[in-house]
């Protein structure tokens, strides 16, 4: 009999390789049943990703979100119900660990920054090619800043406008930029350099103010732009 028992175990030992592969957890979130299917399939035909589940409106994406902590949530900015702005709040609010990035037909600059403002990772067009969509999801959970290339260019345009004039920054300001720049949450920045996380967000306000941005992928593309830092940025 212990023999029989054993041997489903030993059949489950050729998997065992896969524990190191990272597999990323994605939530996919969009009002169109097909945009969602051809999605989830593209996804997890790439390798690397599985998708863990799949909204068809703003609220549900929240619920699902808050129940399955993904590492990524691929969310349209149009959803009924709540808007990808509000759902980005709430689920960056309830699951601080999700990066949420927006896959959508609207890549206007209006959308692009309040989406990042409203704490997205990261915004890509439902133009862009299969493989860099899932590039950017894996960029995304690794905690990179994604774009696709036509709007990585228009954010950086607009951040480095409103940084003309900004003040320079002090070394340990530059220190918690380059711990941002490399996706790290206060918290992590905070035992890094041993400070609190408190001091880290202090730390980015005044950040923010210089460089005259609002959120942490501006300052990035700004001090990227600048030399201050050089974080390795998925831009597909």
């Amino acid at each position: 009999m212990s023999p029989r028992k054993r041997n489903p175990r030993r059949a489950a030992g050729p998997r065992a390789p896969v524990t190191d592969e990272v597999v990323v957890r994605v939530l996919l979130a969009d009002d169109h049943a097909l945009v969602r299917e051809g999605t989830a399939e593209l996804l997890e035909r790439g390798g690397g990703v599985r998708v863990i589940g799949q909204a068809a409106d703003g609220p549900e994406a929240v619920r699902l979100a808050e129940q399955l902590q993904p590492d990524v949530l691929l969310l349209d900015v149009a959803m009924p119900g709540l808007d990808g702005l509000e759902v980005t709040r709430r689920v960056r609010a309830a699951s601080p660990r999700t990066a949420v990035v927006a896959l959508s037909a609207h890549d206007e600059e209006p959308y692009v920054l309040a989406m990042l403002e409203a704490g997205a990772s990261g915004y890509l067009s439902k133009s862009s090619r299969g493989h860099e969509v899932v590039q950017a999801v894996r960029s995304a959970a690794a905690g990179e800043t994604v774009f696709s290339a036509e709007i990585a260019s228009t954010v950086t345009r607009r951040a480095l406008n409103r940084a003309t004039d900004s003040t320079p920054l002090t070394s340990r300001e530059l220190d918690v930029l380059r711990a941002a720049a490399r996706g790290l949450p206060n918290k992590h920045i905070a035992l890094e350099l041993g400070m609190s996380s408190r001091t880290v967000q202090t730390h980015l306000t005044r950040i923010f103010a210089k460089l005259g941005v609002a959120s942490r992928t501006e300052a990035v593309l700004v001090a990227m732009r600048q030399g201050l830092v050089r974080p390795d940025l998925h831009a597909p």
